[in-house]
């Protein structure tokens, strides 16, 4: 099979262990974007392409110039709006994104944060550095246990799974707010199904582990978090987009309730801005599902279903693009094309 590779804004070496680079080059007749004119090479290569591996923009005239083409990876691992699906459906091309590779790595990040939060392990460590630590249970009278407390996932997609695994020892009363998964399916999953609402009201721990789409996007605003009980416990995880920082930043200020995040409106988060003082959040600058065991899974997923695909079956380890909800998912790209270079 010919593939076209341009995998920016990943690089080769992040997402491809060497021994697995070695089986891509071998197996395929490999042609590799080596920085020139992205126009020209791709007009030039489309042609003779079965499997694409690239998150550039594939509207109807590039997918009309490609006959031959059968996948499309997107190994920076969103789905982007800059796909004719409608096109890519029609002809039968997958489009397939191996994002399920944070799912742990994520939910670790999202199960410690909790336990920080919980606990204040943050806030006494930093005060233990200035000398203003609180000893014994002088410095535990805010805090209160994971185990057997009640915890709400908003999104159950591939990180609110892995989240709900590693949840299970502690013994919590597990709720979930999904509007694409039926309750009877969340049921048999081991989780209770309930309204948004509901979800906000009931919990101590809230964990937004859903991926952004046109009805979601916000939805952790004022209204929703003056639903949250008085300290619990917020961990955005997933996509900054689903929350009004404005809000979010408010109420943990005011202290009514504690914040975690991972993600922010615009990373890196500049120097200057407020957010950085404000009490009774604990930050991490992005780096929940950034490991490189994560990332190189990216390069084993996709040799995986490339090596299906030349066998004429179905792909399974990266996750398709589905005609029924591709076009309401809004993720940003990790990174701009840089500046110079032609989409």
């Amino acid at each position: 099979m010919r593939v076209l590779y341009d995998p920016d804004p990943r690089a080769t070496d992040e997402i491809f262990s060497p021994e697995a680079l070695a089986e891509l080059r071998s197996r395929y007749d490999l042609t590799e974007w080596q920085g020139e004119d992205r126009a020209a090479f791709y007009a030039r290569h489309l042609p003779q392409t079965d499997i694409l591996i690239s998150q550039q923009p594939m509207g109807p005239e590039r997918l009309a110039s490609a006959p031959r083409l059968r996948a499309i990876f997107n190994v920076e691992t969103n789905f982007l709006p800059n796909v004719d699906y409608a096109e890519c459906f029609r002809r039968g091309i997958h489009v397939l994104a191996p994002g399920a590779v944070f799912a742990a790595p994520v939910a670790e990040m999202a199960l410690g944060m909790a336990l920080s939060l919980a606990r204040n392990i943050h806030g006494e460590h930093a005060a233990f550095l200035h000398g203003r630590e609180k000893w014994l249970f002088e410095g535990n009278k805010q805090s209160e246990l994971l185990a057997g407390s009640t915890v709400g996932i908003i999104g159950f997609g591939d990180l609110g799974r892995s989240l709900h695994r590693l949840l299970q020892p502690f013994g919590c009363r597990v709720q979930v707010f999904d509007p694409w998964l039926p309750p009877g399916h969340l049921k048999r999953l081991g989780v209770e199904p309930v309204g948004f609402d509901q979800l906000m009201s009931d919990n101590r721990f809230v964990f937004v582990m859903a991926t952004i789409t046109t009805d979601n996007a916000g939805m952790i605003d004022a209204r929703a978090l003056g639903l949250m009980q008085p300290g619990a416990m917020l961990l955005l995880m997933s996509r900054a987009a689903a929350a009004d920082f404005g809000a979010l930043t408010e109420a943990a200020a005011l202290g009514r309730i504690r914040v975690a995040s991972d993600v922010f409106p615009v990373e890196p988060v500049p120097q200057g801005d407020p957010i950085r003082v404000v009490p009774n959040m604990l930050f991490s600058p992005h780096r929940a599902g950034a490991l490189t065991f994560a990332l190189r899974e990216i390069g084993t997923r996709v040799l995986e279903d490339m090596d299906l695909i030349a066998r004429g079956l179905p792909p399974v380890a990266c996750r398709r693009a589905e005609p029924e909800t591709v076009a309401r998912m809004r993720s940003m790209p990790v990174a701009a094309t840089p500046p110079g270079e032609k989409g």
